[in-house]
């Protein structure tokens, strides 16, 4: 993926719009420095900006991703490049994102946690303290049930995430 010809026909497609860097930028809800980093090739543009230039400009993601208009015969070749460049470069692999989202809900269930392991340990205090195998037995159930609970979730959580973003953005 050439940025340098990626953004040189974004600067072609803006200048021939009668747009200045700075309207172009507020269209899309950047600022002209971005859209700047863009025409130079500093940056390429990150998925949500390609789809709205793509129907500002009324031109394919695939000819913004190949730098030039594509004629039919060019498109499907240039369609497989595109694909398999923006799949190398893309910011972030599978086990990445999982683990991502696992620290994400780790972060917001970590009271619901720690109110569970205090409740955990409540119980096994108090088959120890009374002398009652039955809670400690009870207390090691609710450990691992638990842990099950939170695994499950957990996951259910992180692959909603990561498989339905992968969906929606067409992958």
């Amino acid at each position: 993926m050439d940025l340098v010809r990626i953004g040189k026909f974004i600067a072609q497609l803006r200048k021939e719009q009668a747009l200045s860097q700075e309207k172009l930028g507020e269209a899309l809800g950047v600022t002209n420095k971005t859209i700047s980093r863009w025409e130079t090739g500093t940056y390429l543009p990150p998925v949500e900006m390609l789809l709205a230039m793509s129907k500002l400009f009324d031109v394919s993601m695939n000819e913004l991703l190949s730098g030039k208009r594509l004629d039919p015969e060019e498109y499907r070749e240039a369609a497989e490049e595109n694909l398999r460049d923006t799949v190398k470069a893309s910011s972030f692999t599978l086990k990445e994102k999982m683990a991502f989202y696992k620290k994400k809900w780790l972060k917001e269930h970590i009271a619901s946690m720690c109110c569970w392991g205090v409740g955990i340990i409540a119980i096994l205090v108090t088959g120890i303290v009374f002398n009652r195998p039955l809670l400690i037995v009870a207390a090691m159930w609710l450990l691992l049930i638990g842990h099950a609970w939170r695994n499950h979730t957990m996951m259910a959580y992180v692959e909603r995430k990561v498989f339905d973003s992968i969906q929606r953005n067409g992958c």
